[in-house]
């Protein structure tokens, strides 16, 4: 299965990468093996989709047997999954508060702050786009992105925090954190299916919603304001709701994206990859929260 993210095509799980996915098929006469939950559900027999690069690993007469592989095999876990998304959250945070203690937002240095905080974000997508494009995770690459987006992100808040709406970034983070609760207490309740016709929708949606702010910014580049008026006004306060719904959609697909891994038993490296994922989708929510509340007050 290929990326959830509407901006990085290779990242995580996916097909090319050779692991299963939502179109991997079952073994040829083998039984029959669901390819949207857990495959080993109903006491089937030890199979995995074609393609798996795992199929063949040899824990699969100890799996087969037990049903699950023992702790020692090196396979991903979710223990391995919180470990790394900690881990590179907790880097993004640190320089996100560096970078609002240490570059003032004032008059005075506003500019060079903003300057080094777009810095650091040109800095950090390069970095993404370098790891979204390689088969394996690279740690480093991973934790030197989250850092250079802390600094983004520190400087960003700091600005609408201080010039535009007083506490927005906690109202960010908060909103951020119920976003994630939320998908993820409906996600392991059922109430969610993420099939091939959520993960089809989403993409749609997203590439056209992308595809509407690339607009919209070349407007405002060319034309000046706000371009076609998507992150202004009552339309900005519907794009960023959508964008806010995109982002869930997004957190959904991740978790699906995590349970695949572990239960077609991904290497434990593959979590610096679902970190890297979810991170991404961390941001991405946090950035339509910070831009609707901006919106909001900004309307006032």
């Amino acid at each position: 299965m290929r990326s959830r993210n509407p901006v990085f095509s290779r990242r995580g799980f996916s097909r090319d990468n050779g692991y299963a996915g939502f179109n991997a098929a079952p073994q040829a006469g083998g039984p029959a093996v669901a390819t949207q939950g857990n495959p080993y559900a109903q006491g089937a027999p030890y199979a995995q989709p074609a393609g798996n690069p795992y199929a063949q690993n040899p824990y699969a007469q100890q799996d087969q047997q037990y049903g699950t592989a023992p702790a020692t095999t090196g396979r991903m876990t979710i223990d391995d999954v919180v470990v790394r998304t900690g881990s590179t959250l907790g880097v993004l945070i640190v320089t996100a508060a560096l970078a609002w203690a240490l570059l003032p937002v004032d008059d005075a240095h506003i500019n060079r702050s903003y300057g080094i905080g777009i810095g650091a974000a040109l800095i950090g997508m390069v970095l993404a786009f370098v790891q979204s494009f390689k088969r394996k995770a690279s740690p480093a690459l991973i934790l030197s992105y989250a850092a250079f987006e802390g600094v983004f992100l520190g400087v960003v808040s700091s600005v609408v925090d201080n010039r535009i709406a007083d506490g927005a970034a906690m109202q960010a983070v908060i909103g951020t954190m119920a976003v994630f609760a939320g998908v993820l207490i409906a996600y392991k309740a059922g109430w969610i299916r993420v099939n091939r016709r959520f993960y089809g929708f989403v993409m749609a949606a997203a590439l056209g919603f992308v595809f509407l702010m690339m607009v919209n910014l070349l407007f405002a580049v060319f034309g000046g304001g706000d371009g076609l008026g998507f992150r202004s006004g009552a339309l900005g306060v519907v794009f960023g709701i959508v964008g806010i719904i995109l982002g869930a959609c997004f957190l959904a697909l991740d978790f699906k994206q995590v349970e695949d891994g572990i239960a077609y038993g991904a290497p434990r490296e593959e979590a610096w990859l679902a970190a890297f994922g979810l991170t991404l989708t961390l941001v991405w929510i946090y950035m339509e929260f910070l831009r609707l509340i901006s919106i909001l007050n900004s309307s006032d």
